[in-house]
This record gives structure tokens, sequence and C-alpha cells, in this order.
């Protein structure tokens, strides 16, 4: 797991889903989860979320994804306090985006 800190927050990255769970399952503040859609080891970005909020129920989820935004919906819906954006994003979207 590796951590840094950029404009007052601590960013902190795991290199897979399980890993990520991990933190996610802890004790550790966390203000928003940032997941790609697509995961290496097995879990995807909406298993991770999914996982996530049996612990976190009111944990903001912002998906990040290559592709389209109904890719990631299929035929579902989001759950409140979930969001999608499609890359490329400017830094500033990203950031407002995180933060609802």
């Amino acid at each position: 797991m590796r951590s840094w800190r950029i404009s007052g927050y601590t960013i902190l990255e795991a290199a897979q889903g399980a890993q990520a769970l991990k933190v996610l399952n802890s004790q550790r503040r966390i203000d928003v989860l940032v997941t790609d859609v697509g995961l290496p080891g097995g879990m995807n970005g909406r298993q991770l979320a999914d996982a996530t909020r049996l612990a976190r129920p009111d944990l903001k989820i912002l998906f990040v994804t290559g592709y389209a935004e109904n890719a990631v919906l299929g035929h579902g819906q989001l759950a409140a306090g979930m969001h999608v954006m499609t890359k490329p994003f400017e830094m500033d979207a990203f950031a407002a985006a995180s933060k609802s």
C-alpha cells in the first residue's frame, strides 16, 4: 500500500481490490473511494464498492472508466453516493466529483 499527500488530502493506493478492501474494512478514515471499474486480481470496481458498502454504507464512491457510462451501469442504477466519470477528465472535474 502506497500513500502520499496532495492538496491537503491523503491518498491511499492499493494494487488490487482485495488489498483495497482490507483498508476499507479497517478503522482508517476514508472520505471517498475512487476506483476504476476494471481492476486486476479477480475483483472489479463495482464488486469492491458493493463489498465496501457493507461496512461503510454512506461512503461516497467515484468510479472512473475509459468506457461509456452505460457500460458501468449495465441495465441497473448506481446507489446514492455513487458516481461515474469517464476518462479522460480534467482534475477540476475530478475534484468536484469526488466531493459530491
